[in-house]
């Protein structure tokens, strides 16, 4: 079944306090699980198809920049259960990438995380194909993956956190971080392990979790992840056949990836890792993001460090959010333009507030990260409720000078997902005009 959602009806369902235009893509109802966990992708062929997805199988598409949107449920043979992934390949093609039910008894059943899956759409994502399936290893579980296609050659590559036995509290019980590769999303490489050092199964601090894949414009790929208080870089100069003996350590996250804010139930601090493929001085600099509480428990932080040499040396790390200390900035995900070169981090943000109304802002550079401008792109604040499902990332997209953020919202214990659409103009020609009016008073 398909709802059409108009850019009138998407303006009168939040009040207009925001400079840019939050579109509800869909809002929770009565029985039904909380959409959360979006994830969006702008093909690389035509930048008015944007697709997004939240979970457990929700699929959004609009043909026209975001003026209107078709919603639509995903289906496959192995079941779709959450953790979405979007991604568009250089022919504008679609993927999604998801975790496996195969029974549809959901926990009640030992196969549940039997598998990645991904499914593929070459209609601008009206349709999709059953899948296929990744990493299939019983009685293991396969959880948290993230994907990239490659810019050069098209060829896909996801990684993803393999547990013994999810969730179990067993010492012996480890995780691992996995790779494979595909061309075109049909059949899938076996996994080859990328970690030195296991996790255990808990699905907190000491599990090594949050793998994110990217290459460069060699065509190297590169992974980051986090694991006991640290974060790890592992690469590949040869397209996978070989990665490093030892993780490099790239940085601390002291009190680890998973850490408590008010009114959320889970928060995760993961990092998100970018490779500069633009044509701009910055082209091949590598860059990552994250959030930890090294200040504080009651002061979350989103961090920014690159380096310029594959990973052996990054720079110091950087404060994104530019607030007093105090306050909490948390689950943020970073993006950038190939074809500018700008960066852009998206994040929810308390820093007007002393309880736990929250915003969304957008970080934004165009320097390689030199510097950060910040911004509020939420029409009105809302307040989480921990006693409900919030989901565990925000997600953000941009290309050809336009930039797509997806969030999700808590009204009542009600979820929504909340997207917006920014042409890249909107936001650096506020950023010169901030700068004359600082010129001025000087």
């Amino acid at each position: 079944m398909r709802f059409f959602f108009s850019a009138l009806l998407c303006l009168l369902a939040l009040p207009m306090f925001s400079q840019f235009k939050n579109i509800v893509l869909d809002v929770q109802k009565e029985g039904e699980r909380a959409p959360a966990e979006p994830s969006v992708a702008i093909s690389l062929k035509d930048r008015d198809n944007i697709v997004a997805a939240a979970i457990l199988d929700k699929v959004y598409v609009t043909k026209d920049g975001g003026e209107t949107w078709t919603t639509s449920t995903l289906q496959s043979s192995m079941g779709v259960w959450g953790d979405p992934v979007v991604i568009s390949d250089k022919k504008g093609d679609f993927y999604y990438f998801h975790l496996s039910d195969p029974t549809g008894r959901n926990w009640e059943s030992e196969e549940i995380l039997d598998r990645i899956v991904c499914q593929k759409s070459t209609d601008g994502g009206e349709t999709w194909n059953d899948g296929a399936s990744i990493g299939h290893n019983p009685p293991k579980d396969q959880d948290k993956e993230w994907a990239v296609a490659d810019p050069n050659s098209n060829e896909l590559h996801v990684t993803w956190t393999q547990f013994d036995d999810y969730g179990s509290k067993d010492p012996a019980c480890q995780s691992h971080i996995l790779w494979s590769s595909s061309s075109g999303g049909k059949k899938w490489s076996d996994p080859i392990q990328l970690n030195q050092y296991p996790g255990d199964c808990i699905d907190d601090d000491n599990t090594a979790e949050g793998a994110v894949p990217v290459v460069g414009p060699q065509g190297y790929l590169y992974v980051a992840w986090a694991h006991n208080e640290k974060l790890y870089l592992d690469r590949s100069y040869d397209k996978g056949k070989t990665w490093l003996r030892n993780d490099i350590e790239i940085g601390k996250q002291p009190g680890g990836w998973s850490f408590e804010v008010p009114g959320i139930n889970r928060t995760n601090g993961m990092p998100v890792l970018i490779a500069d493929n633009s044509p701009t001085q910055y082209r091949g600099m590598l860059y990552l993001n994250w959030s930890d509480q090294r200040n504080g428990e009651d002061d979350t932080d989103i961090w920014f460090m690159r380096s310029a040499n594959g990973g052996d040396l990054w720079s110091g790390r950087v404060k994104v959010n530019d607030d007093d200390p105090g306050k909490h900035q948390f689950l943020s995900w970073m993006t950038q333009d190939p074809t500018t070169g700008y960066l852009y981090i998206l994040f929810y943000d308390r820093r007007a507030y002393d309880d736990n109304q929250t915003d969304v802002y957008l970080a934004y550079s165009n320097n390689g990260g030199s510097s950060f401008e910040n911004l509020k792109i939420s029409e009105t604040p809302f307040i989480p409720n921990e006693k409900y499902f919030f989901g565990d990332y925000t997600n953000i997209t941009a290309y050809d000078r336009r930039v797509v953020a997806v969030w999700t919202r808590m009204d009542e214990g009600k979820t929504s997902i909340i997207a917006t659409v920014i042409e890249d103009e909107e936001l650096f020609g506020k950023r010169e005009e901030k700068g004359k009016k600082k010129k001025k008073k000087s």
